[in-house]
């Protein structure tokens, strides 16, 4: 009897371990991002030469002369349109890439500046090398300077949670042109978290991203 009771025990404990791992691993997502589209149109890959995110981090006030900006390539991606209309997206951010484009003319500091933010203590661009962006449903809009809402699932440093842009978008022939408003993410809800609190304390958590995408059919 005090055999079962022991086996049950250990049994219970493995399972308890191996449930509180997979919940552990679970993606952050949200109820309402469930794939919408139907992904069945044209295929348009992304012209990684043409296309890129800007960014734009702050220290402790948000300003212009407080503030780094640069870019960051596209390594791949692929849009596609049915009947003229863009119907998904997923979108993979070359990390290596990022750069900063205020310092380009201040070699040493625009190495240092870009080696600490591909570092453990921003993006750990050696463990997490690549970022994503998936569309997961697009409405078109009439209201303010934009034509669509693209809400989707962005992926940074292993972490995935909805962020909702707005975008203008053109389908024209065999080229799509997508460009998002500046949007500004929480660095911190995807562990971006530099390691020393005294010097976290004194950068903005919001982090400005931008993406303009070009996107050439596939014959």
């Amino acid at each position: 009897m005090k055999k079962n009771i022991l086996s049950f025990a250990v049994t219970a404990f493995f399972l308890s371990i191996i449930i509180v791992s997979c919940s552990k691993e679970k993606p952050v997502t949200s109820d309402s991002n469930e794939v919408s589209t139907t992904k069945e149109g044209a295929r348009f890959v992304v012209d990684t030469l043409n296309s890129n995110i800007e960014w734009k981090g702050y220290k402790v006030f948000k300003t212009e002369s407080s503030s780094h900006f640069g870019t960051i390539k596209f390594e791949s991606g692929v849009v596609t349109v049915k009947d003229g209309k863009l119907e998904s997206g997923n979108f993979v951010a070359d990390m290596s890439s990022l750069t900063s484009e205020d310092l380009k003319d201040k070699k040493d500091d625009l190495e240092k500046l870009n080696g600490h933010l591909k570092s453990a203590d921003f993006f750990e661009v050696d463990k997490f090398p690549t970022s994503s962006y998936e569309i997961t449903k697009v409405s078109p809009t009439a209201e303010g300077d934009y034509n669509t809402v693209l809400d989707g699932n962005l992926t940074i440093k292993g972490i995935t949670r909805p962020v909702q842009f707005k975008a203008n978008v053109a389908v024209k022939g065999d080229e799509v042109s997508i460009a998002t408003e500046p949007k500004d993410i929480m660095r911190e809800e995807f562990g971006v978290k530099f390691q020393s609190p005294v010097e976290n304390g004194v950068i903005k958590n919001e982090v400005t991203l931008q993406m303009k995408v070009k996107a050439l059919e596939r014959k």
